[in-house]
This record gives structure tokens, C-alpha cells and sequence, in this order.
């Protein structure tokens, strides 16, 4: 049941991670559903998740169920909070019980950005010196720039945004692997030297989208959501996370995509790498945006015919022995 204020207005509460991406992101969303929904007060809950709070580790390391999002799903169904807003790209593609993605927003750029040390301004990810630097904490990342670039050195990068670009500054690392979107949407754009192309590097499932999660049954809730749902996002994402789920991968796992609809169709590019780099599997599905399901599971099948399954089964013993 809907809270209210002192003022009469029904009280909705979105529930977030502290980091500051997380704030500016649902601060976003506050805005858009205030104005939808004037007769509504709509109140941010933050909180820390277990993957802010373990900055020294990485996140292969700690696993990635739930990493960023498991505290906001308990929030929902403890009724602390009434709508959970994550960055799409961390939320698990299977939900728990009684959980649901009740909508999508808009997309921002869903690219990876390449962030610099001022003395290789001017470069880009293809014409880097051999041994420069390159921190990522993606496995995903990885995986693709070792595959293209096997001469550059890459090391694990962990802490907030601004940690990483202190790092950078100050030449412990000479370049940084980031999204352009939470750059973007931090008004640090200017700090992107490179938005990467996907034949490089093929970004998240989800990437640049924001996902928000309700309860099953509370159909209020989920009729404001998609008040400021974004179809063509949606039908796209929603496509990825397919491919995502039958593959039984998740965020931290050398799994990339690329989408695009033009005309309803919907056209789905995924890979798989081996975390080497040495392996990488690529194919592409079209279809009406109507069966962005099917096309999802299609394409998993497909690279699953090249070979992918035992790329997966060799990371997640690894991971698993970790």
C-alpha cells in the first residue's frame, strides 16, 4: 500500500546505490516521474551494496550475483522501497521470487570509453605504444582488447570513478577502459578520448540503459514505471539480456553485444571470448523487434554451434577455482 506525505500526496520511494553515478542516474529518474506523476512525491532511499563495499578485490574474485543490486531487492521485498533503479548492465538476468523489471529507460551511448594519461593524448586504443598500461576491471573488456591488442598490458582497476581517473592522472595506469555513459551522465565527458568501436570492443548486455525493478503484483508501481519507458530500449536490451541469460553468463563474464533496430528489425550481435583473448566467437541474428526473445536465445544457439559452450565451462571453473 502507497504511503503518503503530510502534504496528502501518495509517497513512492526508489531505492538506489550510493555511488555517485547511482545518485545523478536516480536523480534522473525522480525527475522524469515527477513529472508524469505531479500528485505523487517520489523520495530516494540509497544504500551500500556488497559491491560497494569491497573496492580492494576484484570483482571476478567476489562473484557477481547480486553483487550491486541484492540490497535493493531486499529493500523491495522487505517494502522499504517501492521501485529499485539500477544500472541495467548489473542486474542479474534471473530476478528472485516475486521480483520483477517492470520497465526500461532510454539509452545513453552504450559504448566503452578510453580515458588517457595526458602524455598519450592524441591516441587511441589501436595506436597505444606496445606495453602501455590499460587498467579495466572487466572481464568482458579484457577479453576482446587482449584478443586485438595482445601487445598492451592490462591490470585490474577497482574503486569509485574518480579513484580510477586519480590513477590514470597520476600515471599508475597510462590509459582507462570506462563506459562513455557514466562518464557522460557525471558531465565528465570531455574525459572521453576514445569511445571505442564495437569491433574492438562489443559492450555489456544492458550498457547505457537503466533498469527498474518492482514487485510482481503492484500494479500501480509498474503503471508509473512505464510511464517513462523507453520501447526501442527495451525491445534492444531485452533482446541482450535473452542472449545473456541462455548462455547462463553474467556481468563478469567475456560476454559482449551489440544492437540496433532500423525499421522494426532488430539486429543482435553477440560474442564470447576466452579470457586469453586467444578464442573469440561472434555471430549476428535479425528479426521483427516483436521477437526480441527468440532472437536473444537464436543467437546463444548459434555460438553455441561454433564452439562457445566450452569457452564458458573452462571461465567458470576458473572462476570457481579462484
Amino acid at each position: 500500500m502507497t504511503a503518503t506525505t503530510s502534504t496528502g500526496k501518495k509517497l513512492i520511494r526508489l531505492g538506489t546505490r550510493k555511488s555517485n553515478l547511482a545518485m545523478v542516474q536516480t536523480h534522473w529518474v525522480q525527475d522524469a516521474l515527477q513529472q508524469q506523476f505531479p500528485d505523487y512525491e517520489f523520495e530516494i532511499v540509497s544504500m551500500k551494496t556488497q559491491g560497494d563495499k569491497i573496492q580492494d578485490v576484484s570483482l571476478s574474485k567476489i562473484g557477481d550475483k547480486g553483487l550491486f543490486t541484492k540490497e535493493l531487492e531486499l529493500g523491495l521485498l522487505n517494502n522499504d522501497v517501492d521501485l529499485a533503479v539500477h544500472s541495467l548492465k548489473d542486474l542479474p538476468t534471473q530476478l528472485p521470487d516475486n521480483l520483477m523489471l517492470g520497465g526500461i529507460t532510454s539509452r545513453e551511448n552504450p559504448a566503452d570509453a578510453l580515458v588517457l594519461n595526458e602524455k598519450y593524448q592524441g591516441y587511441t586504443i589501436d595506436t597505444l605504444p606496445a606495453g602501455a598500461v590499460v587498467g579495466t576491471s572487466s572481464l568482458r573488456r579484457l577479453a576482446q582488447l587482449r584478443h586485438h591488442f595482445p601487445h598492451l598490458e592490462f591490470k585490474d582497476v577497482r574503486g569509485n570513478l574518480n579513484t580510477r581517473l586519480r590513477k590514470v592522472d597520476s600515471g599508475d595506469y597510462d590509459a582507462l577502459v570506462l563506459a562513455v555513459a557514466g562518464l557522460e551522465r557525471l558531465g565528465m565527458g570531455d574525459r572521453v578520448a576514445q569511445s571505442i568501436p564495437g569491433d574492438y570492443s562489443m559492450h555489456a548486455v544492458g550498457q547505457g540503459a537503466l533498469g527498474l525493478e518492482c514487485r510482481e503484483g503492484d500494479n500501480e508501481i509498474l503503471a508509473i514505471i512505464q510511464a517513462i519507458e523507453d520501447p526501442e530500449t527495451r525491445d534492444r536490451t531485452l533482446a541482450e539480456r535473452a542472449f545473456l541469460r541462455e548462455l547462463e553468463g553474467g556481468c563478469q563474464v567475456p560476454i559482449g553485444v551489440n544492437s540496433s533496430i532500423v525499421e522494426n528489425q532488430l539486429t543482435l550481435t553477440g560474442m564470447v571470448a576466452s579470457l586469453d583473448g586467444q578464442q573469440l566467437l561472434k555471430d549476428t541474428i535479425s528479426s521483427d523487434r516483436a521477437n526480441y526473445e527468440t532472437i536473444g536465445y537464436n543467437l546463444a544457439q548459434k555460438l553455441r554451434e561454433k564452439g562457445a559452450q566450452p569457452i564458458l565451462d573452462e571461465i567458470f571453473a576458473q572462476v570457481d577455482r579462484q
